[in-house]
């Protein structure tokens, strides 16, 4: 082993030769990653990880026992209770660090390098405080910088543009956009710093992203599986050049900010393609935007993969692939219907089948299927598109919801002359679905005789598989969630949330919870007599159509998800 004497001091200095003197690295290895670090212009400590020299976690314990400073691990702190802009965000992205708290003139600084004497002075000029240095794991703290919407590499200004671009180049403007200087949509720190927050929502699996403007803020927050988090608060100065450039990238009108809009862009990696959808809405103190990610793959998946138990599964197969009625899925915003309704067409997509599609508007691209747009204000509505499907030959009909009684008529008289249609309604489960059709004024035998299943839906937060912990419920409270005495038997135990550094408060990713109820001849008479939703849940009961409460009980059961959620998701 090469000693300390033998690397030149100018060579090795800081955290280098902390490693070299504790034995963790040679000293020829070391002056090859500093060399390697100055050529690639990053941190030391990121050459040293990446060559897997030296484990973030290995790194961090001999740099703390060797300069006698705290240890702090990240994963156990909540993000949401740091303290923010104490210092600057470009100050902490150069330096890669993180303030934990401040007690009098005391300012504690999560780090991976401590030996950075630059940091400190530069932190203690712009503070007037005296910063104090705890070590945190470089992985750990890179994940939590990046949650917050600062990459712990980079800073705004030097953002590269990466290998994406959007499908609309800032040459192709409307007559509108002379109303607006050309620094509105092409300042580069703005260009640059949406690009980097569509990217990082992509990377966090993030279904939205909201641009929020207030009085004295300006705020970005990202949904993650179901759940709103505030990433970033950048300047409030940007609100207008941001919203200008969403807005020429989407092709709306850029000199309109007094009603709302709606458009689409798409962000290109080179031969893949993300659909965004935007809305635009004008409150008091400028320009609320919400991006949708539309991903592609998500029609794709497969359906195991959507959360389906076996007999929830063969039902629904079962009964797509009849040649003609109808099929409904139901559930509030948010729960997926779309994507089931396209898992489905996906299976039924042929080159023997036509399919057609009428939605407000099309989230996801299919290709092989013809998929048509609502508008409204050009008079083509549900139900005008639907007459006009019925004149183009169509094998399946998919309606993006059943909103009124002449396109509930309309497709209903699909179903009962040959086609297969899928649709969606706004209602809280299977029986209520049926009822709901009846309210709107749908003669009992036409729903009778066409509908052929429908399906409720929720999603529910999956538990991270590295973190989740076996728990001990109450007996009692276990009975009055619904399982029975039969099924708490003792062979199993349920799972709680517990939280590491690889998924965000012990949950990662979302699954479906399902309630798949056939029309059966039973339910039929139930219908033609016009009775209760809950004569028809009754009925279904017999059947053995788990209710949403009892399919999410199956995955508290099988260590899917925790009680909490299921409880939460399915309390009606």
């Amino acid at each position: 082993m090469d000693t300390l004497a033998d690397a030149p001091q100018s060579a090795l200095s800081g955290v280098a030769r902390v490693l070299v003197h504790a034995g963790k690295l040679n000293a020829k290895l070391a002056e090859e990653l500093v060399r390697s670090s100055k050529d690639k212009r990053v941190s030391f400590i990121s050459s040293v990880i990446a060559a897997g020299a030296v484990s973030p976690a290995d790194l961090a314990h001999t740099l703390s026992n060797a300069l006698a400073l705290p240890l702090l691990d990240l994963a156990s702190v909540d993000p949401q209770r740091l303290p923010r802009n104490v210092i600057d965000g470009k100050m902490v992205a150069q330096y890669q660090v993180v303030v934990l708290g401040k007690r009098g003139n005391r300012l504690f600084i999560g780090g991976a390098d401590p030996t950075d004497q630059e940091a400190v002075e530069r932190i203690k000029f712009a503070t007037q405080l005296s910063p104090e240095w705890v070590i945190v794991e470089h992985d750990k703290l890179a994940k939590l910088l990046e949650g917050a919407g600062i990459s712990a590499s980079e800073t705004l200004e030097s953002l590269s543009s990466g290998d994406f671009e959007f499908d609309v180049t800032d040459d192709v403007t409307s007559p509108q956009e002379n109303a607006e200087s050309p620094s509105e949509v092409e300042d580069a720190p703005v260009v640059r710093f949406l690009q980097k927050m569509l990217i990082d929502a992509i990377n966090a699996r993030a279904s939205d992203l909201h641009f929020e403007p207030y009085e004295y803020h300006y705020r970005v927050r990202f949904r993650i599986d179901g759940e709103l988090r505030e990433i970033t608060q950048p300047p409030i100065a940007i609100k207008d050049k941001l919203s200008s450039r969403i807005k020429v990238i989407s092709r709306l009108d850029i000199a309109e900010k007094r009603v709302p809009q709606d458009g689409r862009m798409k962000l290109k990696f080179g031969s893949k393609s993300i659909d965004f959808r935007v809305s635009t809405l004008p409150t008091l103190f400028g320009e609320k935007i919400v991006i949708r990610i539309l991903d592609p793959s998500s029609a794709k998946v497969g359906i195991e993969a959507l959360g389906y138990e076996k007999i929830e599964k063969d039902r629904l197969l079962k009964i797509i692939q009849r040649p003609y009625g109808m099929v409904l899925v139901t559930g509030p915003t948010g729960s997926g219907k779309t994507v089931s309704l396209y898992t489905c067409l996906n299976i039924l997509n042929q080159p023997g089948v036509n399919i057609s599609t009428v939605e407000d508007p099309a989230e996801i691209n299919l290709p092989g299927v013809n998929q048509v747009n609502v508008n409204d204000k050009a008079g083509l509505t549900f139900s005008a598109a639907l007459k006009s499907f019925l004149r183009q030959d169509p094998d399946i009909i998919m309606v993006g919801e059943i909103r009124d009684l002449e396109t509930a008529d309309i497709a209903i008289k699909a179903a009962q002359t040959g086609h297969m249609v899928m649709s969606t309604l706004h209602t809280n489960d299977a029986p209520t679905t049926l009822t709901r059709l009846l309210n709107m004024g749908v003669a009992p035998f036409n729903i009778a005789s066409s509908v052929l299943l429908i399906t409720a839906q929720r999603l529910a937060r999956k538990l991270c598989e590295t973190c989740k912990t076996q728990a001990d419920y109450p007996r009692d409270a276990m009975l009055k969630a619904g399982f029975t005495e039969a099924a708490l038997d003792g062979t199993w135990r349920p799972y709680r949330a517990i939280g590491c550094s690889a998924c965000s408060n012990g949950y990662k990713g979302r699954v479906g919870i399902y309630q798949v109820m056939p029309v059966t001849e039973e339910i039929q008479k139930i219908i033609l007599n016009e009775g209760t939703a809950m004569d028809i849940a009754v009925q279904a009961q017999r059947e053995q159509v788990r209710d949403l409460r009892q399919s999410g009980l199956i995955k508290v059961r099988s260590g899917v998800t925790t009680l909490e959620e299921v409880i939460s998701v399915t309390n009606e």
